[in-house]
């Protein structure tokens, strides 16, 4: 049976969906087309339901929680890697509302975590991830939320944190931050549902097993990067959360659909979310 798959280039993404996409482990008869692409992207792809299978922000689950179920395995969730908020200055939190900030687009996980703290801010501008550092170092904008690996450039191109919204987070619920996951479309058998993510976590088992394994193909889709960026990156966002998301990683997602419907951000998102 072939299934689309949707994921990011971005190395935690590559590492974690090497062996399945590449048949190093058991992929129980399936087989996969796969979408590459950046997330909010992926999130976009998701709205439409054009994907079986598909890496997505937690944000953009919200949206789509009537035509997709999150998987436990392969999830982007963890504690002190959030986003965060940087510019070329110190600014004061009471500032912030008054700035033009650049966001890695309206559907992450990133936004939403801004969103809460600073649900005041009107000048927004969607910027890929990778293009957020330039924007404000050009003075497009007064400031802006980093995700993936820019939490690793940032300082050495003369900017500042102003707020981790991460730990913020962290410090407000002491939940574990999430970020994205993946999803698969519920219209799917139940029994294709669970295999795919047995499939899933043998992927990442074989991941944290062999972790050079993945190497070429990693690198592939990150060839702007060094080595040491990309271990970091994969270190970051790769724990036993990704093999599982368990009792405290589905707690800390339900939370943050509980927060942000509270504040008005979202509307409340049904209980049966998970494929167990």
């Amino acid at each position: 049976m072939k299934l689309t798959l949707g994921f990011s280039t971005c190395p935690n993404d590559t590492f974690i969906f090497d062996a399945m996409v590449h048949k190093k482990v058991d992929t129980e008869g399936l087989n996969f087309e796969l979408i590459l692409g950046d997330v909010e992207e992926l999130n976009r792809n998701a709205f439409e339901g054009s994907v079986d299978i598909t890496k997505l922000s937690y944000h953009a689950f919200a949206y789509v929680a009537e035509k997709y179920k999150l998987l436990t395995s392969g999830s982007a969730l963890g504690r002190k890697n959030g986003p965060l908020l940087i510019s070329k200055r110190k600014i004061n939190r009471d500032e912030i509302s008054g700035l033009k900030v650049a966001i890695p687009g309206k559907y992450t996980t990133a936004n939403l975590l801004f969103s809460i703290v600073f649900p005041d801010v009107k000048e927004k501008k969607e910027y890929l991830f990778s293009e957020i550092e330039s924007a404000i170092l050009d003075g497009e904008m007064d400031a802006g939320v980093i995700i993936h690996e820019n939490r690793f450039t940032y300082q050495k191109k003369g900017l500042k944190s102003i707020i981790d919204l991460g730990e913020n987070w962290e410090e407000k619920t002491g939940h574990p931050i999430p970020l994205g996951g993946i999803v698969i479309r519920r219209n799917l058998d139940i029994k294709i549902q669970e295999k795919v993510n047995r499939v899933l976590k043998r992927s990442v088992e074989f991941a944290f097993n062999n972790p050079n394994s993945s190497y070429t193909y990693v690198k592939k889709y990150a060839q702007e990067l060094e080595d040491d960026v990309i271990k970091k990156h994969i270190d970051l966002y790769v724990n036993q959360f990704t093999e599982n998301l368990g009792e405290e990683g589905k707690s800390a997602i339900k939370k943050l659909y509980e927060v942000a419907s509270k504040e008005g951000i979202i509307s409340p998102v049904r209980d049966d979310i998970f494929v167990d």
